[in-house]
């Protein structure tokens, strides 16, 4: 399933974000302490944005300069109506150069969508753009072992990949990454996150 194809995906689905049964506290805990590992605060880029700028007001509150970026158009238009200060890019992270350097990055729940055969180009990317000392976070299927699937759990149909746990901790280290934190936050589930910091 290609990216834009997940685009389209999400661009019927804004409403889940939007309706009143959405936690808005979904992940906010999780960046709080991605937070306090951070020790410059300059760029920062939320990977996947959506709608509802949650994790964009957290980082601007401590004094980021914050770009958004999404393959849904319609996710990043009712982005731009929250928060029309804010740059936001409409690309695939698949294909999109991350020019600028952070000091913080937030993929979550959205690079779970790329196929399996970009995980290590994209991530790899991501650790490239960050400053030394930056920060990333971002949450994925804590599988035993590498591989994807779909599923219309949200209505369309949408793709899933992951490396596993031991595949994306074993891609950090050999980018020379320090890891600071790994949960499984919805246990049973598979929903697990990873708070990496560049050497």
């Amino acid at each position: 399933m290609k990216p834009s194809e997940i685009g389209k995906a999400y661009d019927q689905i804004t409403h889940i974000w939007q309706g009143d049964d959405f936690n808005m506290n979904n992940g906010i805990e999780a960046h709080q302490r991605a937070l306090t590992f951070v020790t410059n605060k300059g760029k920062a880029l939320d990977i996947g944005c959506g709608c509802t700028c949650r994790f964009i007001d957290i980082l601007n509150e401590q004094g980021f300069d914050v770009t958004g970026l999404d393959i849904s158009s319609e996710m990043l238009k009712l982005a731009k109506q929250k928060r029309p200060d804010v740059d936001f890019i409409h690309a695939d992270i698949c294909q999109y150069s991350l020019t600028d350097k952070y000091d913080f990055i937030t993929a979550w729940d959205s690079i779970w969508h790329i196929p399996l055969s970009e995980q290590r180009n994209v991530i790899t990317k991501i650790v490239n753009s960050l400053n030394q000392g930056g920060v990333f976070i971002f949450s994925f299927g804590g599988t035993d072992s590498e591989g994807d699937h779909k599923n219309s759990f949200m209505g369309p149909e949408v793709y899933y990949s992951s490396l596993g746990t031991n595949g994306f901790l074993t891609l950090f280290i050999e980018l020379g990454c320090k890891i600071k934190h790994l949960e499984f936050d919805q246990h049973p589930e598979v929903h697990t996150y990873l708070i990496i910091e560049k050497a």
